[in-house]
């Protein structure tokens, strides 16, 4: 697991939303196998990043863009997705239990095989293209 602290965290999310805005020096988020538990992520642009086998365990993700987001594998228990927008973000296997998701956006999302116990899924969107 990768361990990051808040200045280094930062730094990845600013250069990630220059590569969301398609600006020079911009470079995607590659959190892949980062350990951020109880990060607090509220708001944060994560649109198209990586975050395979990341372990988010009660992270606040709170209005976050995680659209076209790689999160296979992730542990997002007890995470808080509230508002979150995960449209079409890759979502197999991820470990969700205890997570809560209201309001989420879910369109196109793919949840197959996800763990999905004591997820709070109240005013969730999803659409004929969300896969679980």
């Amino acid at each position: 697991m990768n361990t990051y602290n808040h200045d280094d965290l930062q730094e990845i999310l600013r250069l990630h939303k220059l590569w969301v805005d398609h600006k020079e020096g911009g470079k995607r988020a590659n959190l892949n196998n980062a350990s951020l538990p109880f990060a607090n992520l509220s708001g944060a642009n994560l649109a198209g990043a990586r975050l395979v086998f990341a372990y988010l365990y009660a992270a606040n993700l709170t209005g976050a863009d995680l659209t076209g987001a790689d999160m296979s594998d992730a542990n997002l228990n007890g995470a808080f997705l509230n508002d979150a927008d995960m449209s079409d973000a890759n979502l197999t296997r991820a470990y969700l239990n205890g997570a809560d998701l209201t309001g989420a956006n879910l369109s196109g999302a793919n949840l197959r095989g996800a763990d999905l116990g004591r997820v709070i899924i109240s005013r969730i969107k999803v659409n004929e293209k969300t896969k679980y």
